[in-house]
């Protein structure tokens, strides 16, 4: 039985545990930043209020109850006490201010992607099914800034107005994806670190790479937006496999 009716004065219940499942795997997979990096998940029509990682808390150990609750229109979140990460609230804070398409925004510096931002030239070519997946579906960011402080999180808010365009490859700094919910961004990460590993990989063998054309990647990208229910599916299972082991991510 879930813990959800021990504690019936926390909103957003089953938000909060599908979010703090995707950290606790996310950490598994070791896409995390220590300390660094977070997620957030819309939960009002607008995309205004947010939940989000508590400043300083590793992946590994978030709960459901952890996440905190904010309004990316209170001016004065910063000087509240438990205020969040500064460059968590720039960042995350500016997208579900100007994007309400993006509900899920995650933002980590996993290792493929990460290399895959610090190339000249940080495209990211179709040359087999992962890497299609995202064809003409994301955004190169080449203006690194510095720390996501409020004023380079509304430039990177800005970039992000095409609901087509689900990734932004930040340049000289990591990754952000955006989806409809946190099993659709969790999804959309776990997929686009292995494209950019498979990436990766064929540019370090120096061989010429088998790039697909533009209408079999377009074709390609289609068919998986349109895949039945894999997202979902992909959450529920590290969910059940997390329940198996007894974590406490839902509690």
């Amino acid at each position: 039985m879930r813990v959800a009716s021990l504690r019936p004065n926390i909103d957003h219940w089953s938000e909060r545990v599908d979010l703090a499942a995707a950290f606790r795997w996310t950490e598994r997979l070791n896409m995390h930043e220590g300390v660094a990096n977070h997620f957030s998940l819309a939960v009002n029509d607008d995309g205004t209020q947010f939940l989000m990682n508590p400043n300083q808390m590793h992946f590994a150990r978030i709960r459901a109850s952890d996440l905190l609750l904010l309004d990316a229109k209170d001016s004065e979140v910063m000087a509240q006490p438990g205020a969040p990460d500064p460059t968590a609230w720039g960042l995350h804070g500016s997208i579900h201010r100007h994007c309400p398409h993006a509900r899920c925004v995650i933002h980590v510096h996993s290792i493929f992607a990460t290399v895959l931002a610090s190339l000249a030239d940080s495209t990211l070519p179709p040359i087999d099914q992962n890497t299609a997946t995202f064809y003409d579906r994301y955004v190169v960011d080449e203006e690194f800034g510095g720390l996501a402080f409020e004023s380079e999180g509304e430039r990177c808010a800005s970039m992000l107005s095409d609901p087509k365009k689900k990734v932004m490859i930040m340049g000289n700094h990591g990754v952000l994806i955006i989806g409809s919910d946190s099993a659709d961004a969790f999804n959309r990460l776990y997929y686009f670190e292995r494209a950019a590993e498979t990436y990766i990989r064929a540019l370090q063998t120096g061989q010429p790479l088998r790039v697909l054309s533009d209408e079999i990647a377009e074709k390609t990208a289609q068919e998986l937006d349109e895949y039945p229910d894999q997202a979902q599916a992909h959450l529920r299972e590290i969910k059940a496999m997390l329940d198996t082991e007894g974590s406490d991510y839902a509690t």
